[in-house]
């Protein structure tokens, strides 16, 4: 386990300024098992974070969304948990793929953004969050 602890298990970004990131802030002071985290979605027109509580749990469901992404299917992430939902849209209406925050337990609001994303982004978010648990997944079951 590094000294370090990563922070984003989530980045996705194009050349257009359009962003969804889930950025893990620490363990939870309140509940042992779990990790505050937000998601930030940024754009040249909307901005806003939303706090977000992750447990193992919520992590290894976000592996299996992956794995569902590699396999060219949508995925809905902790749409059925409470607070902040993260959807994951293949072929979304503007010919990329888009991110669909929806905040209905909080703020109400639902926000979606087309993303450009890179061929070997899925690579890439496997690999954040296998350093994600190997950091945080000792640390939460101690």
């Amino acid at each position: 386990m590094g000294d370090i602890a990563p922070r984003v298990l989530i980045s996705l970004a194009d050349d257009e300024g359009n962003s969804v990131t889930v950025n893990v802030l620490g363990r939870n002071p309140r509940w042992a098992a779990g990790l505050d985290a937000e998601i930030v979605v940024g754009t040249p027109f909307v901005s806003g974070r939303c706090y977000l509580a992750l447990s193992v749990a919520k992590l290894e469901s976000w592996s299996d969304a992956l794995d569902r992404l590699d396999a060219g299917e949508d995925v809905g992430w902790m749409e059925m948990s409470r607070g902040a939902s993260l959807f994951i849209q293949l072929a979304g209406e503007r010919d990329c793929p888009e991110v669909v925050v929806e905040d209905e337990s909080g703020s109400m609001v639902t926000v979606r953004v087309p993303i450009s994303l890179p061929d070997d982004w899925i690579a890439d978010h496997r690999r954040r969050l296998h350093e994600l648990m190997d950091h945080w997944v000792p640390v939460l079951s101690a």
